[in-house]
């Protein structure tokens, strides 16, 4: 599982690999997190984190969207990504969990938003890649 900081016009690009569907989706959110500040230290609280939705794309979109509420209401940035991605009768579903590092301990750059603008997810022979663009 690794992830790519992409330079992309007045915004961020990730770029992710992973072995699998939750490796991937762990990785774009590492990307992200890695976009918004150069390092942070250890410690900080596990939290748990479930999304549905009715596509891949819209998982990925709205998994991001949700750690960006997340780092917003409990004023943390969410590093050390985890997780599962299943289809289900409905859609998707992600389930996984993230550390919180409160933003008071690293210097954190602003990130709007995650866009649906060239998103890209797509199976490889080593597993899955996928690509988000995100508004800073």
């Amino acid at each position: 599982m690794s992830y790519e900081l992409r330079a992309h016009t007045a915004d961020v690009a990730v770029r992710a690999t992973g072995g699998t569907l939750g490796e991937t989706f762990a990785a774009i959110a590492d990307g992200m997190a890695a976009a918004m500040a150069d390092d942070w230290p250890a410690g900080g609280d596990r939290h748990e984190l479930t999304v549905t939705a009715s596509n891949r794309e819209a998982l990925l979109f709205d998994y991001l969207d949700d750690l960006i509420y997340e780092r917003d209401v409990r004023s943390v940035l969410p590093v050390d990504n985890a997780g599962t991605v299943t289809e289900t009768v409905d859609g998707w579903r992600f389930e996984g969990s993230y550390r919180g590092v409160p933003l008071s301990s690293v210097d954190a750059r602003d990130l709007k938003a995650v866009t649906y603008s060239e998103m890209r997810i797509e199976g490889t022979a080593d597993g899955w890649s996928a690509y988000v663009v995100f508004d800073v």
